[in-house]
């Protein structure tokens, strides 16, 4: 299902211009510099092509002749284009490396410019065209201990470079004459390889004797599938024929999903997460495409936010959010037709041979925004008020925000949960244990109970183990372990107010041990209240000693231990219990 999509989005791309979509035969690849020539092949300089972008230099992306770079410790050349290596016999010397590894880096690429000069001297006289004379001209008098009269290339070499003649607009590459040849040659060699049925379009045709590239994704470019190793292999076939997929067919998945990883619109289809690249497209151009990237890093959050934004952005934005709110009636808003318009995630992680399919999903616009808001309704807690925030609680918190408290620090967050947390938010599954019981972790190490974690505990709670919460407090619920939460958020409220802001309050000191051994922690938090009661007012007094009645009414005794699922539900009590008295100072202060 994932080429064939892919396959039917080249249908969608090629006639784009915005997507840059390369024709058979050729490429987009990132251009850093360009070697200027004169008519002769005498050299005239070196140049840097990148473009200034967000304050800093970015390549040029360029359309050029062959597919994308192979890795590999082979000689591995390219036609009119390729990094400084081969085209110049330099690289920049890591002098972290040691002097043996410095002369093993020179020889590399000695060997790569000859290399890349005698594919070039070789067709000459095929090609016999006087701008490609001009580049045989340059590598016959390129010698490598030049490089250092152009102090530019040890900014750009480690990119790709092109060539070009002085006066001229276009790069050398682009000369009809060689395009002419080149696509001559290309077509002599279709059809030579093995035929077979493909997997794709279940035609019989010539088979791609090597899957396609793809760029974006890691540092290496690699296939999606590939066949390695002979172990691999089954039925007597070698390599791709393991898989046959036609040569037309690969071509087309290929160039589309590098449409969407490393061509000009990849920022509007492409996303991060931990060590996976996640793109999505739908079938047809639509509203979701355009923003559905923004949604996921920041959620609701930029409505808050100080920092510019696109002002359209935050108009499709808002959009999309009540859409959310309200449902179907309002989907509309956002596709004309959201039940026959298809909807594809893809998550995709380097690999060592290749890239490994962390996850996809396939669905209309109309599920998509289904399971977001089953999502959102399962993680619905109140907000707070602003209290020590500068900003307020997102309505929808996005998923970096959701990942952020399950570690300390943001390196530290498992890359395992990313995937599968995304995953079950826009398939509408079980959300990854992990996040659970990594939030419950980090609860009792830093004893902090805020509005993001009680929105993970809340959906766990609601759809892993089908336990009915509300989002704001629930006085009638009878649970031991939502009471003790309520009651431990009690007495600290009452601490605070007898004694003030200390040091150590009962939260620091208890609250782990309480919640998951309150059988042994609350008689003893218990037998301190009165001390702290006699310290209030007498109104205060009264309303805390009826809200602890009231709170211990249902309860026989205290449970001497609590499970997971219930330390998320004390979690849960506390919260909940904590925003109440907020809410009612809220309301005293705005009457």
């Amino acid at each position: 299902m994932i080429l064939q999509s892919l396959y039917q989005l080249y249908n969608r791309l090629k006639d784009n211009p915005d997507y840059m979509i390369a024709p058979p035969g050729y490429s987009l690849q990132r251009i850093s510099f360009r070697v200027v020539l004169k008519p002769d092949g005498e050299l005239f300089n070196i140049e840097d092509v990148r473009m200034h972008q967000d304050n800093k230099l970015i390549p040029k992306i360029q359309l050029v002749m062959g597919d994308n770079k192979s890795s590999g410790s082979g000689m591995n050349p390219c036609f009119l284009w390729d990094n400084g290596g081969y085209m110049l016999g330099y690289k920049p010397i890591d002098e972290k490396l040691s002097k043996e590894s410095h002369e093993k880096q020179k020889k590399r690429m000695k060997r790569s410019f000859i290399a890349f000069k005698d594919k070039h001297l070789a067709l000459e006289n095929k090609i016999n065209d006087p701008e490609f004379s001009a580049v045989c001209r340059f590598l016959e008098s390129w010698d490598p201990k030049f490089v250092e009269d152009f102090p530019i290339l040890k900014e750009v070499s480690t990119g790709f470079g092109v060539f070009q003649i002085l006066g001229k607009s276009g790069y050398i590459h682009e000369n009809a004459s060689i395009n002419r040849w080149w696509k001559s040659i290309n077509n002599e060699n279709i059809g030579k390889s093995e035929k077979s049925q493909c997997l794709i379009t279940g035609i019989d045709t010539t088979i791609a004797r090597l899957q396609p590239k793809i760029k974006g994704v890691g540092e290496k470019n690699a296939p999606i599938a590939c066949f390695d190793k002979k172990a691999y292999e089954s039925y007597g076939k070698k390599q791709a024929l393991n898989a046959p997929v036609g040569e037309d067919a690969a071509f087309r998945y290929g160039i589309a999903l590098n449409a969407l990883t490393s061509g000009p619109m990849r920022s509007k289809h492409l996303f991060r997460l931990a060590d996976t690249s996640v793109v999505f497209w739908t079938g047809r151009p639509s509203f979701t495409e355009d923003i559905f990237a923004e949604f996921i890093s920041s959620g609701s959050g930029y409505q808050g936010s100080e920092e510019p934004q696109d002002e359209n952005v935050r108009q499709k934005l808002d959009i999309f959010f009540h859409a959310l709110r309200k449902g179907k009636e309002a989907y509309s808003e956002i596709d004309t037709n959201p039940d026959q318009t298809d909807f594809y995630i893809l998550g995709l992680a380097p690999n060592a041979a290749r890239i490994s399919v962390r996850f996809f999903y396939q669905s209309t616009l109309s599920g998509l925004l289904d399971n977001l808001r089953k999502h959102f309704f399962d993680i619905q807690v109140e907000r707070r008020f602003g209290e020590g925030s500068k900003r307020p609680d997102p309505e929808f918190p996005p998923l970096w925000m959701l990942l952020r408290q399950t570690a300390r620090e943001s390196k530290e967050i498992p890359p395992v949960l990313s995937g599968p947390l995304l995953r079950s938010i826009i398939a509408g599954s079980r959300y990854p244990l992990g996040l659970y019981s990594a939030v419950v972790r980090r609860i009792h190490a830093d004893r902090i109970v805020n509005y993001v974690r009680a929105c993970i505990i809340k959906g766990y709670l609601n759809r892993n183990i089908n336990m009915e919460v509300t989002m704001s407090l629930d006085e009638k619920r009878t649970d031991p372990a939502y009471r003790a939460g309520r009651l431990f958020a009690v007495l600290e409220k009452k601490q605070k107010d007898a004694l003030g802001d200390l040091g150590s309050s009962i939260r620091d000191r208890f609250y782990s041990s309480a919640s998951a051994t309150p059988g042994s922690v609350f008689p003893k938090l218990l037998r301190t209240y009165q001390h702290h009661l006699s310290k209030l007012n007498p109104g205060a007094k009264v309303n805390r000693e009826k809200l602890i009645q009231q709170i211990l009414e249902s309860m026989d005794n205290f449970p001497a231990h609590l499970n997971m699922a219930e330390q998320g539900l004390f979690a849960l009590g506390y919260y909940h219990q904590t925003q109440d008295f907020y809410k009612v100072k809220k309301e005293k202060i705005q009457e």
